[in-house]
């Protein structure tokens, strides 16, 4: 049975609009397989269609590229006549953006009303649904880094980081007071629209490099919503840096010399009784602990192209980067690729530190899920942790920190040859998402950059 994501009650738009009476506009949003939030922009008279039969969109939206062109490979363009799916709302995600202006979170259903198969939000459900099944409920969090920059550049002209505070930052100003007091009016407005959007967004810290900066959106013990949370708060973040002249990027890495955007992800399991299962003194994890971290080592090759989905993912795994370089486990070490945190024992958890703020949230929380679960349901040993540095211990070969995919080819024909994943996520949905990323690649390579020119144009 494919498991459908629920669909928000009509009753939902009626609140909403009884509570924000100035509301014109919504913003419908859908995430393809790809990650890129997209949709359409309809007016407050038509939010009651939304919420009954749905709104269509082209099938041809989940296989969208990263820039919005059509994979015409997937077979789910030209094929089917580009035909109708409907977009129908998620329950909770109708939310305030701006002054008469809303957005809210959708998934795709087929014209008879069953699920999309290869919707991101109904795979992530399915994933969901094997672990609640066994009696286990997974508790998740999301940590994403973004950098905000100068909104007008010349053409041609590399990116630079905003001026805040009247002038651009020009060193790391790693956790500085400083760097937030400047950041100040641009803090202060998002945290004012996420607590319109009834988003948990927490503490913000100025990350490790000039215009970096993270804010913690709390646990929930509902993956689903968790994503959503994402797709939501990336929107928020976009939106407000709009309005004070400046661009947020999510790219994993846009600047060659400065830390990349990482998207660390956090997870627990509960059991039937809300007992965390992973609840172990520091230092000394116990065996589920221990198997779930198996599991994830197991999965990783083929689940790398989703937690680094893009050309320009790669570049952010480098030694001394705090972007892990090989597949590896410790306690409490931001070297390593799986970090098992230190804190009070019951809150004890895992800190999956390889996806970049660039990965689609519902799939890469799927992927994680779905290694969690399948080292759970093997015991799989994840051998020994890292002591120390992990970059030392990739560079020297040692058995606790294994090669992770060497690049976005080798990731991509990893995750199209896994077994691990089709069974969690879909044989459909995998062959599709490799699908996009075969395309892209070959429009990537299609383009020589300026760099071949420096390089080879003399000197071939």
């Amino acid at each position: 049975m494919t498991l459908a994501p629920a669909v928000a009650d009509p009753a939902e738009a009626e609140a909403f609009l009884a509570a924000h009476p100035d509301t014109a506009f919504v913003d419908i949003i859908f995430t393809g397989l790809a990650g890129t939030a997209r949709g359409k922009r309809i007016r407050v008279h038509e939010l009651a269609g939304l919420y009954g039969a749905g709104r269509p969109l082209p099938v041809s939206i989940l296989v969208a590229d990263v820039t919005g062109q059509d994979c015409f490979d997937t077979g789910l363009v030209w094929e089917n006549g580009d035909s109708d799916r409907f977009a129908r709302p998620a329950p909770g995600t109708l939310v305030p953006t701006a002054p008469g202006h809303a957005m809210v979170i959708t998934s795709l259903f087929e014209a008879d009303g069953g699920v999309c198969d290869i919707d991101c939000r109904a795979v992530l459900a399915r994933v969901v649904e094997r672990l609640t099944a066994d009696g286990l409920t997974p508790v998740v969090a999301c940590e994403l880094e973004f950098y905000l920059i100068d909104r007008s550049r010349p053409d041609g002209q590399p990116p630079q980081p905003a001026r805040m505070g009247g002038a651009r930052a020009a060193t790391h100003g790693t956790y500085g007071l400083e760097e937030l007091d400047d950041a100040g009016p641009f803090l202060a407005d998002l945290w004012a629209a996420a607590d319109a959007a009834g988003l948990p967004l927490e503490t913000a810290i100025s990350e490790y490099a000039a215009g970096q900066m993270e804010l913690t959106l709390k646990y929930r013990a509902d993956p689903l919503r968790v994503a959503d949370d994402v797709v939501l708060y990336k929107r928020l973040v976009k939106q407000v840096a709009r309005r004070h002249d400046m661009l947020a990027s999510f790219m994993a890495k846009p600047f060659a010399d400065a830390a990349g955007n990482g998207l660390h992800l956090h997870v627990s399991i509960n059991d039937a009784a809300g007992a965390n299962i992973f609840a172990s003194p520091h230092g000394q994890p116990n065996a589920p602990l221990l198997h779930a971290i198996g599991g994830l080592k197991a999965a990783l090759a083929e689940s790398f192209a989703i937690f680094a989905p893009n050309a320009n993912s790669y570049r952010r795994f480098r030694a001394g980067s705090f972007a892990p370089v090989a597949a590896s486990w410790g306690m409490d070490n931001r070297t390593t690729s799986f970090r098992i945190t230190a804190g009070p024992d019951a809150a004890r958890h895992i800190e999956h530190r390889i996806a970049g703020a660039d990965a689609n949230p519902y799939l890469a929380l799927a992927a994680l899920l779905a290694g969690v679960h399948h080292g759970l349901a093997h015991r799989i040993d994840p051998g020994p942790p890292v002591i120390g540095d992990g970059y030392a211990a990739a560079a020297g070969d040692d058995p606790a920190a294994a090669a992770l995919p060497g690049d976005w080819f080798a990731a991509v024909r990893a995750l199209a040859a896994g077994t691990i994943l089709p069974a969690y996520l879909g044989a459909d949905t995998i062959a599709m998402f490799a699908s996009v990323k075969r395309t892209e690649q070959e429009r990537y390579m299609a383009v020589v950059p300026p760099l071949d020119h420096e390089w080879y144009l003399a000197n071939a």
